[in-house]
């Protein structure tokens, strides 16, 4: 019997142009997770990772990376602005983080089992031949108190590849996305690993809230690093210090604060160096850093404006 020949999607994927090949997976992954059209975090993503598209080397068009023109017409008809503002907006937070809250949305925040081997599952066929492009590798997820009953609150580690991409990415989240303490702690040290010797933004996390990480290879939990003590408090013997903001603790404990008012006012920077003037010398140099990196370095066209998504939620 005469072997099938393989299609134009199947010899797309077995390429080892790993942007193109995961930009396209993850893409196909959530529009086949989306219940409702046009959904806000397909939106989403896709303006995601056509500016990242954009900003890689080489560079890669929208056409470049959704190479079913059946799914590029759909998508083109309910999803202009990721077409029209790749190229000028930055967005707010990585593809993955997208992924992550469609995923909850569809399974229920109470099943963590289910929503870790669900992004483990997306992850492991990323990592196909040692890629790294699109690829988170930790989860964590963060509550009130550590009960069955307290609402799981999730995040991920930046699923971003190379130091230019990474960087704008969390300078960007921490201009428009994460919960404001949460973003005076990352500023506290953004862009090094040295502390600012103005501006002391970082928090302290309560003992009784749990903020547990678990790396995505085999679901197995994990002590939060270095960093993730400096900013927050958190107990940890590690002694690795992996770039600030670049954790999954970041993302979690975002979500955590943003819905648990009265744990936020708990947890405000107490420094004395944590002054309206200072915060905003800081934002400043986190702004500067951004745009330094995206039109400096990258020549990218920046209209200095973060994308905003359309659609339903989710």
């Amino acid at each position: 019997m005469m072997e099938r020949k393989m299609t134009r999607e199947e010899e797309f994927l077995e390429k080892k142009d790993f942007f193109r090949r995961n930009g396209f997976l993850v893409i196909k992954h959530i529009v086949g997770l989306a219940p409702k059209h046009p959904s806000k975090l397909v939106d989403e993503i896709l303006h995601s990772i056509f500016f990242l598209g954009e900003i890689n080397e080489p560079k890669y068009s929208p056409k470049d990376i959704v190479i079913d023109e059946d799914m590029m017409n759909i998508l083109k008809g309910n999803y202009t602005d990721p077409f029209n503002l790749y190229a000028t907006q930055v967005p707010m937070r990585t593809p993955i983080s997208c992924v992550l809250d469609m995923t909850v949305y569809l399974t229920g925040q109470e099943k963590e089992g289910e929503i870790i081997s669900a992004l483990q599952k997306l992850i492991s066929e990323l990592k196909k031949d040692q890629a790294i492009e699109f690829v988170s590798f930790t989860i964590c997820v963060s509550q009130c108190n550590n009960t069955e009953e307290s609402e799981r609150h999730y995040g991920v580690s930046m699923s971003t590849a190379g130091r230019n991409p990474g960087r704008i990415l969390t300078g960007g989240s921490c201009l428009s996305y994460w919960e404001l303490y949460v973003a005076d702690a990352v500023n506290t040290y953004y862009p090094k690993t040295k502390k600012k010797t103005y501006f002391d933004g970082t928090i302290k996390i309560p003992e009784h809230v749990r903020c547990q990480a678990f790396t995505l290879t085999d679901g197995k939990p994990m002590a939060s690093c270095r960093s993730c003590k400096n900013l927050f408090g958190l107990i940890t013997s590690e002694i690795k210090e992996w770039p600030y903001g670049n954790c999954a603790e970041v993302e979690s404990l975002t979500n955590l604060l943003k819905k648990e008012k009265e744990l936020e006012e708990e947890v405000r920077p107490t420094s004395e160096t944590y002054t309206k003037e200072n915060r905003e010398r800081a934002i400043a140099e986190t702004l500067k850093e951004v745009t330094m990196s995206l039109v400096n370095m990258l020549h990218f066209k920046w209209d200095k404006k973060f994308y905003t998504p359309h659609g339903l939620t989710p």
